[in-house]
């Protein structure tokens, strides 16, 4: 290709050539690019810069794109320009007013960080920050930002370690910023100096007139004495804050769980420091300096006045692999929310005791997950759990185990936890009680996953370890083998967890609005027949656990629904029933709706409903849970429903019935109590809803029927209206 050809300017050319610009036809350059250039290759000019290309296109979310647009080409430039000066005022009360605005803005940036977008581009905004050796000379801001950095790094280190920022992937990104300088470790003792000397400013300011002394060591913070006192505090609160929030980071990560008191100590009065910060508010709007940020909603300090010292385009070249956007930072009262609670997640934490079962264990994640905490609270959960390989670092896993399959702790020590299937299922846990640490929608998918797992560790290992070495006709007698009566209930605790995570799996989807109206027959279904086999298996092994399998196994044949007329079922699976109830009245409401009023039948375009069944449930049919169920059995179990059939037999009555029965059973267990009382409000309203249709259904084609999750996040509550 003759390159001279390029130079030749163009007659057509609306831009005229210049000593630096020269226009040339550039067709046939082009054709024969295309048909010399292999897929991936690129042709460019030699002033070409990818980068510099995809950062001038704004695509995905803000959080991938962080902005390219800047002022100043380094730091240096931007403290060249006066930036982040040092002092930052001549004046010493714009002086103190720019330092609580430095504060506050940190604050929010530091929510907005843990949020999850770029550490670059929220705390390290801070020119103060990037350039650790500059604040020397100004002792609360040299402080201020050495603890700063330190809880920077100690969050980022519980993130990391947790492996949580997976969902985040920016999170843990340090884009080599400053995050350890020298003497950083003494950030705390720089800080208590610094806040002592405040606090005796704070007493002699506000000691009587008549017996104030003249301390030639003390220096106030400004001049206006009138001021004096409301500066103190400000800043005092907001130290305390800092101080008290690094060690509740440093607690928590104690090993064993040996700081958890010591954090709930801190977090109680990190929590009790946000009261005095929000209240310092009005006396630092009052007194700010010169014009305010416009808009009251969005002001990123207490004064509602921009903070000094930072500029979110400082690292935007350093934001790689992303293409850079400009963010925006959270409110500074937003960031106070965040931080309330962070750390009332965290207090939930630190309460749970050290010792509980399995069982109780991932019924309380369960529960924690539901207030939907961020990614810092789920992380500190997540390590505290899994501590080198043993629950909070003390209890082994086998011990876990054998107390989950209800056997007795004589087995503890037993030689069967050496076998190989046995220390991969202890692996299994593990890997579950990690999983239920992340958010909804990686739980979801990474419990779909390990269901196969499960299943094989189940049929492959231990049942077939268990038939080999014991036969088919082992019993659980006191004189059989131990190994045997381990194995055995081993084998039925698998399958229970099992189905438990299939429940978790399936309920997830609720949570995440995965089902559409149209889908919820289908979904209700195969809920209804996993929770029939998990109560039937929870079952199982308390009854083997009891010593009468044998008598139970060989008398009962009944379904779990009718178990609710035998006294002697334990609360847990009445509890599992009242569920099953509601799970199956949905069900037939829901199809008989389809059969009879033609209600909720939106065919898709894209896709048949056989095709939605598989999308939805393809996890767990590799996994063959529940074993024999497909979409051909869905469609014999629902296409005979009836409205007639519905009113004969009443589900949704038997679960408010369970409901009110079983709340004796959890008088110590208000979550549960809770949740029963919801459980038993949903079952109200359908029953009562149930009726309306089967009364009017037919006959008012203005009925309208919907369905709300108003009262419970899984159960649906039957809306009917008229148009």
């Amino acid at each position: 290709m003759d390159r001279h050809a390029l130079h030749q300017p163009s007659s057509s050319s609306s831009i005229p050539a210049t000593a630096n610009t020269i226009w040339a036809d550039a067709s046939s350059l082009l054709e024969a690019a295309c048909k010399d250039l292999r897929d991936g290759e690129l042709i460019h000019g030699e002033n070409f810069n990818l980068y510099a290309a995809m950062s001038a296109l704004e695509i995905m979310d803000p959080k991938m794109d962080s902005g390219i647009v800047n002022r100043y080409c380094s730091v240096d430039e931007a403290i060249e320009d006066g930036v982040a000066p040092v002092p930052i005022s001549s004046d010493k009360t714009t002086d103190v007013q720019c330092m609580i605005d430095i504060m506050d803005h940190l604050l929010t940036c530091e929510a907005t960080w843990h949020k999850g977008h770029s550490l670059a581009q929220t705390v390290f905004s801070c020119a103060y920050l990037l350039r650790p050796e500059r604040t020397t000379p100004h002792a609360l801001l040299h402080s201020y930002c050495k603890v700063i950095r330190a809880t920077c790094k100690a969050v980022i280190s519980v993130v990391s370690d947790a492996r949580t920022h997976e969902e985040e992937d920016l999170f843990t990104m340090a884009y080599g910023l400053p995050l350890s300088r020298d003497g950083d470790e003494r950030c705390l003792s720089l800080l208590n100096a610094v806040e002592e000397n405040i606090s005796r400013q704070l007493r002699a300011c506000k000691a009587p007139s008549s017996k104030r002394k003249p301390l030639e060591d003390i220096e106030p913070l400004q001049p206006n004495p009138d001021l004096e006192e409301g500066y103190c505090k400000a800043l005092l609160c907001r130290l305390r804050f800092r101080k008290h929030f690094f060690h509740v980071l440093t607690c928590m990560r104690r090993p064993q769980g040996r700081g958890l008191e010591l954090a709930r100590k801190h977090i109680a009065s990190c929590i009790s420091e946000l009261g005095i910060i929000l209240k310092s508010e009005e006396f630092l709007m009052s007194n700010a300096y010169g014009t305010c940020e416009d808009g009251t909603e969005d002001r990123t300090t207490a004064s509602g006045h921009q903070a000094i010292g930072f500029d979110a385009s400082l690292n935007s070249r350093i934001s790689a692999p992303t293409p850079p956007r400009s963010i925006k930072i959270l409110s500074w009262k937003k960031a106070i929310e965040y931080f309330e609670k962070l750390l009332h997640d965290l207090d939930i934490i630190c309460s749970y005791p050290l010792d509980p079962s399995l069982e109780d264990l991932l019924r309380f994640v369960a529960q924690f997950q539901k207030a939907q905490p961020d990614l810092v609270a789920r992380a500190h959960l997540q390590l505290l759990l899994v501590q080198d390989g043993k629950l909070y670092g003390r209890c082994p896993m086998f011990s876990l185990i054998i107390r989950a399959a209800r056997l007795p702790e004589v087995f503890l020590h037993h030689d069967i936890q050496k076998n190989e299937y046995v220390v991969q299922l202890g692996q299994l846990v593990i890997n579950m009680l990690k999983i239920l640490c992340t958010n909804a929608a990686w739980q979801r998918r990474k419990l779909g996953k390990i269901l196969q797992d499960w299943r094989v560790i189940y049929v492959q290992q231990i049942e077939l370890a268990f038939r080999k070495e014991f036969g088919e006709g082992s019993s659980v007698s006191n004189g059989e083998n131990a190994s045997a009566r381990i194995l055995k209930h081993i084998l039925i605790w698998v399958e229970e967890q099992t189905y438990w995570i299939s429940h978790r799996f399936l309920v997830l989807g609720f949570e995440l609005e995965l089902y559409s109206p149209s889908e919820y027959c289908m979904v209700y279904w195969y809920l209804y027949v996993v929770l029939v086999r998990l109560a039937e298996k929870t079952h199982l092994k308390m009854t083997v656990s009891d010593g009468s399998a044998k008598q139970k196994g060989k008398k009962r044949k009944d379904s779990p629904k009718d178990l609710a007329r035998d006294t002697r079922i334990p609360p847990a699976i009445l509890f599992l029933q009242c569920q099953i109830c509601l799970a199956e009245g949905l069900t037939l409401l829901l199809a008989a709706l389809r059969n009879e009023l033609m209600v909720l039948q939106s065919p898709s375009p894209f896709n048949s409903e056989h095709e939605r069944f598989i999308q939805h449930f393809e996890l767990l049919q590799k996994a063959c849970i529940p074993d024999h169920i497909s979409y051909p059995s869905f469609k014999e179990s629902t296409s005979c429903a009836r409205f007639s059939t519905l009113v004969m037999y009443n589900y949704f009555k038997d679960a408010q019935k369970i409901a009110k029965e079983v709340r004796n059973g959890f008088s110590n267990d208000p979550d549960r109590l809770a949740e029963l009382r919801v459980l038993e409000q949903v079952a109200e309203h359908n029953s009562i809803a149930l009726n309306v249709i089967c009364q009017v259904g037919a006959l008012d084609p203005s009925l309208k029927v919907s369905f709300e999750f108003i009262h419970h996040p899984c159960f649906a509550t039957v809306v009917v209206k008229r148009s």
